[in-house]
């Protein structure tokens, strides 16, 4: 059985979420949280809080032990970008694309 918890239209480029999710995908939880707490990155705060989401809801729906799970799956997806201007010499500008992600993390039982 598997628990699954997602967080959409998040303030970073899938790019670099991906790198955090990497770190952490076919871990313990235990282990995870641990990797998460001490990563420098803008997108293990994201995730922590995902993955705690997710243990939550492998314990209070599924009634699953929060020892014997792992992060089974990680994803991320594009969201939408938004696109703002930035002046440039003689009178032209530059577009700026702030990305956004859309993020899933599922946690299930160690077999």
């Amino acid at each position: 059985m598997e628990a699954k918890a997602s967080v959409t239209f998040v303030r970073l480029s899938p790019q670099k979420v991906t790198i955090v999710q990497d770190l952490i995908r076919n871990k313990p939880v235990v282990e995870a949280r641990a990797i998460l707490k001490n990563t420098p990155k803008a997108a293990s705060a994201y995730l922590l809080k995902l993955l705690d989401s997710a243990v939550a809801n492998a314990e209070n729906n599924l009634h699953l032990n929060k020892e014997n799970l792992i992060v089974s799956e990680t994803f991320v997806g594009p969201g939408p970008i938004l696109k703002r201007m930035q002046p440039r010499s003689r009178g032209s500008a530059y577009r700026i694309l702030k990305r956004t992600s859309h993020i899933t993390l599922v946690v299930k039982e160690k077999e």
